[in-house]
């Protein structure tokens, strides 16, 4: 069972916002988007800072559409919404102590999308280093520790969660020695994700039930994103809001998000609140060259999407 329940309202709004986008960009094929939308209806469980207990959070029913919400993707930087996850899970049990320079990598991974903050926090969560390759026994052991992070996401026993991979780097080049051995000949090892295991593990996070109420707090400042225009970075290709679902957004919004991108995807994760609206999360993925130097795709469908919730007051 998906953790949210189907909707003709949300159905019909959904696929019209879809076709709306490929007739707006033709060059769009149909296997090279998904996306998962969320609604909160009142009263709304999230951003409460922790109200429900996890019991109850989990069986408060939720709205939801998604298109392709189950292919795995090439998620990007997405994934480093689960290793803040998983690092602040590891914390909280006594399997790492945090430290001033974890604190800060875990920050910039998630504020600026750093990747060698990201090298470290991975290293940190499976007690393995990057470098020359190994040879084959400790090699086993090596990649046995770098799918702790699956390992643990699969015991949480999500529907959502059994197909992912998240156990590689992120790369600004690529990887080299022992990482590049683990991609797979072929990189048939890399990191996969899914719309739907993301939305689910941002709701957590959003409701307050992602490790602990005080730890999920503590994401979601990390996650906060301005939609002020000076307070972004200078620098466009890096502030996470132009070319992403924050860019098509009223500046009154409230949002918290993750983006991720390369030469070949798009993508962007977020959570939004709009002024008297019901709140929303929206996961779209973009794949194709062209798309992913295109900064108005996802500006488009979080517009569109962002007028739905205001016309139909869902």
């Amino acid at each position: 069972m998906v953790f949210f329940s189907k909707d003709e309202q949300l159905e019909n709004l959904g696929n019209s916002i879809l076709e709306a986008t490929w007739s707006a960009f033709p060059t769009l094929a149909r296997n090279q988007i998904a996306l998962t939308w969320i609604v909160y209806d009142p009263p709304v469980p999230v951003n409460t800072g922790g109200a429900l207990t996890p019991d109850a959070f989990w069986h408060h029913p939720v709205r939801g559409f998604n298109y392709r919400g189950v292919e795995c993707i090439y998620p990007a930087s997405i994934v480093k919404l689960f290793y803040l996850v998983a690092a602040n899970e590891w914390i909280e049990k006594g399997m790492i102590q945090t430290s001033k320079e974890l604190e800060r990598a875990l920050r910039d991974m998630i504020v600026d999308s750093s990747n060698d903050a990201t090298s470290l926090v991975v290293d940190i969560l499976t007690g393995t280093t990057s470098g020359p390759e190994l040879p084959p026994g400790p090699f086993e052991t090596w990649k046995q520790q770098r799918y702790m992070i699956n390992r643990y996401f699969q015991s949480l026993g999500w529907e959502e969660m059994e197909t992912i991979n998240v156990c590689q780097k992120t790369w600004g080049d690529g990887p080299y020695g022992r990482d590049r051995a683990f991609y797979g000949e072929m990189f048939e090892n890399r990191n996969m994700l899914t719309t739907n295991a993301i939305a689910r593990l941002l709701h957590s996070i959003v409701g307050g039930v992602a490790v602990s109420s005080e730890r999920s707090q503590n994401m979601m400042a990390l996650l906060k994103r301005s939609l002020n225009r000076d307070d972004l970075p200078k620098n466009v290709e890096e502030d996470q809001v132009t070319g992403f679902l924050g860019g098509g957004l009223p500046q009154s919004t409230q949002i918290w998000s993750k983006a991720g991108w390369t030469s070949q995807v798009r993508h962007d994760a977020a959570y939004i609140e709009l002024p008297n609206q019901s709140p929303y999360l929206l996961v779209v993925f973009t794949e194709g060259k062209d798309h992913a130097q295109n900064r108005q795709l996802l500006p488009f469908i979080s517009h569109l999407v962002e007028e739905a919730i205001a016309k139909s007051r869902v």
